[in-house]
């Protein structure tokens, strides 16, 4: 089910085509705390949509208008991520709100109607899947939704987004600093190539680990995160 709930913060997308799809969590206690900061002039936060944990859609701003979901952020040296995304916000407690177990896990029911609400976006734009991405993706200094239990692997079997799989049993030994920071810029993160193993470096590693190895991150190139740098390289520069 959609409902509309009308944000007042956007603006005009000046001609840019919408080519990128970018996943949020609210970071909020409960989906109505979500929609009165999305939707309050003073915030000038917004998102296009909102999925609810019962799989309830709001619809806040138009598809033709730039929502204010992003932030400073970049992908593939484009810094003005909200001109060319639409923003989708899931309700989620996130790191902020989480109780002592951390942040949860999404409902079935959500991420199915996640699926269906995307399904039906790609129907009216051309985003590739290569261009679906998490907040923490585009601004991996800043963000770390919609974290570690979302299902990326999940949406790539519903033919939504790239998922790697596991690394191969005979992954090489790990690449170089450079190297590896030279992949994740090619894939499109923000990202010095200059062979320092910095905190800008850690973060990237981090976010790119939140999306394509959940189950272990660490910052750290490890061969395992290396192999899958490779394959989504790949998959990224096809």
């Amino acid at each position: 089910m959609s409902r509309n709930r009308p944000s007042p913060n956007h603006d005009d997308r000046k001609g840019t085509a919408v080519d990128m799809l970018v996943l949020h969590y609210t970071d909020t206690p409960d989906a109505a705390t979500a929609l009165d900061l999305l939707t309050d002039p003073a915030t000038k936060v917004s998102a296009h949509y909102l999925v609810d944990t019962d799989g309830r859609v709001h619809a806040l701003v138009a598809e033709d208008r730039r929502a204010w979901h992003a932030g400073v952020a970049s992908w593939r040296g484009v810094t003005d991520i909200n001109a060319c995304s639409i923003g989708i916000e899931l309700q989620n407690r996130g790191h902020s709100c989480a109780g002592p177990d951390g942040p949860e896990p999404y409902p079935d029911t959500q991420i199915a109607a996640l699926i269906h609400l995307v399904r039906d976006i790609r129907r009216r734009h051309d985003i590739p899947d290569r261009r679906i991405l998490g907040h923490s993706d585009v601004a991996p200094m800043r963000k770390q939704d919609p974290g570690a239990h979302f299902p990326w692997s999940r949406l790539a079997e519903a033919g939504i987004g790239l998922w790697p799989g596991p690394g191969p049993s005979d992954a090489p030994p790990v690449a170089g600093t450079r190297q590896v920071q030279a992949a994740l810029a090619r894939i499109g993160y923000g990202v010095q190539v200059d062979g320092r193993a910095g905190e800008e470096t850690r973060s990237v590693i981090t976010a790119f680990q939140r999306h394509f190895r959940p189950d272990r991150i660490s910052g750290t190139a490890d061969a395992d995160t290396v192999s899958r740098i490779g394959v989504v390289d790949s998959l990224m520069n096809v």
